[in-house]
């Protein structure tokens, strides 16, 4: 049995970020990582075009939001190139490609008044944001507005997500500047590429293809089991052990810790994993941008040149972007919480071509005749994730804190639904909580 200091359960940003720190204060590491591959739900395909060469499309994690440090101090350190997103927005609307309407700024207002009025309540107030809105009396226009962008952006189901959630969520993007957008030119892969090579280089060991699916432990002594790709059983053992494991892996139950951990399962299903579907089509150019689209929408000329997002109403996908100002020939279908739910997965690339013919005004042959591929992950089937990023449910607004405690100074907890200011859901909220929790470890050995 091999034997470690420190076990890490995942190679996803959280477990390398805290692995990197670890292995370099001189302690034994290991990551131990179901997948083949290091990045979690960071993951890069690279797609060839004509002309354009390789493109690096993700199928999970695509945005840098705003200004984190933590992302940023990575992203100069490992000498990475990024571009800031940035461009027109186009709406369709009643089977129409329009400008986007003035109501389009009711979602935020919404939100804004949603945080005002939280404010003005007993302390610890939470409801969900469906009851908010009946509470409240929001037109139903507006309601519907601000609905489609609570369950887009947060993957989440009006009906469970908490206000008090969504409050401090706002907060924590104003203070980063969280509505600017950067794509990492050689792809989000780049980041726990590095983070690998540097915990590598500091002496750490990086277990691939060994899904854990029981961790004994008793104080100061753990041991992680299971069967690797081969099928042979492998058990590893260490003084502590940090978990990384996603919340909806947490929520199956598929790692079994021995004795269990009630607190933290209670813990756990408090808060919600979200759904999402995404699709990026690569194509041989920017069709949306070519000759004949400007002619046939004169008006709308300018802004299909620099077409960034697309909010579609009445389609399978509500959101769709490019990566204006660059222009490459991908554009990525969106959709979140229950709307993701509803898609069928086996028709996804029919239903984004079909939804690109009808707003473009083209026929879904001629659209897929300019097709050259399709990439999807599903992450809701993934046993290695079971869900695409968490929220939190109304009246769960400590549960990431108190997962966030150690136990016993044997068992740690970190991933982005363990976050302490409200980035949930985001890469710097997963780099963070392994920062977190490597310090703890630290702390807890000297």
């Amino acid at each position: 049995m091999s034997r470690f200091d420190i076990l890490i359960v995942g190679a996803g940003a959280a477990g390398l970020a805290a692995g990197r720190v670890l292995a370099a204060a001189g302690l034994r590491v290991a990551i131990v990582e179901a997948r083949n591959r290091v990045g979690g739900r960071i993951c890069t395909q690279h797609a060839s075009v004509p002309g354009r060469g390789d493109l690096p499309v993700e199928l999970g994690a695509e945005f840098i939001h705003g200004l984190p440090a933590t992302s940023w101090n990575l992203i100069r350190d490992a000498g990475l190139d990024t571009r800031e997103l940035d461009g027109s927005q186009l709406c369709f609307e009643n089977s129409v490609l329009q400008h986007c309407g003035r109501e389009q700024q009711q979602t935020f207002k919404v939100l804004a008044q949603m945080s005002r009025w939280l404010e003005l309540q007993p302390l610890h107030t939470d409801v969900t944001f469906a009851q908010y809105l009946s509470a409240n009396g929001i037109e139903a226009g507006a309601a519907d507005r601000a609905t489609a962008y609570v369950e887009g952006f947060n993957a989440a189901d009006r009906d469970i997500i908490g206000i008090a959630g969504l409050a401090r969520q706002q907060q924590a993007e104003d203070l980063i500047q969280g509505d600017r957008i950067f794509h990492v030119k050689g792809g989000y892969e780049g980041i726990p590429r590095f983070l690998c090579k540097e915990f590598i280089a500091q002496g750490g060991e990086l277990l691939l293809d060994r899904p854990v699916s029981l961790i004994r432990w008793q104080t100061r002594t753990v041991v992680a089991s299971g069967q690797n790709a081969a099928g042979k059983q492998f058990d590893l053992s260490a003084d502590q052990l940090l978990s990384t494991l996603p919340l909806g892996v947490l929520q199956t139950g598929s790692v079994e810790f021995a004795p269990p951990l009630p607190e933290l399962q209670r813990q756990v299903s408090r808060m919600s994993m979200g759904a999402v579907q995404r699709i990026s089509l690569v194509f041989e150019t920017p069709f949306w941008k070519d000759a004949a689209q400007l002619d046939s929408h004169s008006s709308l000329a300018g802004e299909l040149q620099t077409l960034s997002f697309l909010l579609a109403r009445g389609t399978h996908w509500p959101t769709w972007w490019t990566w204006a100002p660059d222009a490459a020939p991908v554009i990525t279908a969106w959709a979140g919480g229950p709307t993701a739910s509803r898609l069928d997965v086996q028709s996804l690339a029919d239903q984004a071509v079909g939804d690109l013919a009808r707003m473009f005004s083209l026929s879904p042959t001629a659209v897929r005749a300019l097709l050259v591929s399709t990439h999807h992950h599903d992450w809701q089937t993934d046993p290695y994730s079971r869900g695409a990023y968490s929220y939190v449910s109304a009246g769960a607004l400590q549960a990431p804190t108190i997962i966030s405690r150690p136990c016993a100074e044997t068992l740690f907890f970190a991933g982005e639904h363990t976050d302490l200011e409200g980035h949930w859901g985001t890469v710097h909220a997963a780099l963070n909580s392994g920062l977190r929790a490597a310090a703890q470890l630290l702390q807890s050995r000297r």
